[in-house]
């Protein structure tokens, strides 16, 4: 058996910037739990489904830069595939078209989607990301979201891009103390990664 070449990267870089209202477009509104101010936008570099090195941005807070970039470091030494990563502005701040495009995000000021009365989400602070929307669903009461993520519902059957427990993508959060949605008993989210397991 014949071993395929496996081709080089270009180094991992990843350029932190600070970003304007402007910039953030309808993913921030006046009354966020964070201004404009306290987040960053960074430009880094993630490795394709095509096994390709691909430019892509991600907006967080700015008290997390340091420890996303090498979460995503990590992620690109281990060609971790990533489908997309385009800031939330891109799609006006909506969650499901961004989900069903498969993009990869942190920052959007919204509400969580839980039961009981509404708080802000850990998006709405920059510090939680959603990784590979579609190999990694949330699955709330038997409900698949995005519903065309309904083919990896199954998590027993492991493809490129998912998160499990043990695998490179669970595995970069937990070294870096972040707690996974997928641990999620009730309503698992397999996308979900934030600072404080919520």
């Amino acid at each position: 058996m014949v071993a395929v070449p496996v081709a080089s990267l270009p180094p991992f870089t990843a350029k932190v910037e600070h970003v304007t209202a402007a910039d953030l477009g309808a993913s921030w509104h006046s009354g966020c739990p964070v201004g404009p101010s306290q987040l960053r936008r960074i430009r880094l570099r993630y490795v394709g489904f095509d096994g390709k090195a691909h430019f892509g941005e991600i907006v967080v807070n700015q008290r997390v830069t340091g420890v996303a970039a090498r979460i995503f470091r990590r992620l690109y030494r281990e060609r971790f595939p990533i489908r997309s990563m385009r800031t939330m502005d891109v799609f006006h701040g909506s969650d499901d078209r961004s989900m069903a495009a498969d993009n990869t995000s942190g920052f959007n000021c919204r509400y969580a989607v839980a039961s009981g009365p509404k708080s802000w989400s850990m998006h709405a602070y920059g510090e939680a990301i959603d990784v590979n929307t579609v190999e990694n669903p949330y699955v709330l009461s038997g409900s698949v979201t995005p519903p065309n993520a309904k083919a990896y519902a199954d998590r027993g059957h492991i493809r490129p891009g998912m998160a499990f427990k043990g695998g490179p993508l669970v595995r970069a959060f937990e070294l870096a103390g972040w707690g996974w949605g997928g641990s999620w008993s009730s309503s698992p989210d397999y996308q979900h990664f934030s600072t404080n397991g919520r």
